[in-house]
């Protein structure tokens, strides 16, 4: 499992809640996440956010510190 990983799991409620209050237009539904789906959940916020994967990752790091 990658740190990414480690982090997202570790920290998801945490990041989920900023990335709500930052993007109101995110659903339950867009910030599902499931163990080893990591990619899935990057990729849907890609597509919400118009956001590259880089970028994304970059922002749920900043989030899960």
């Amino acid at each position: 499992m990658s740190a990414f990983s480690d982090q997202v799991k570790g920290n998801w409620n945490q990041i989920k809640g900023q990335l709500k209050q930052e993007y109101g237009q995110l659903t339950d539904n867009d910030l599902a996440f499931e163990e080893g789906k990591e990619d899935e959940l990057v990729g849907r916020l890609q597509e919400k956010l118009g956001k590259t994967k880089a970028e994304v990752k970059d922002m749920i790091d900043k989030i899960g510190g």
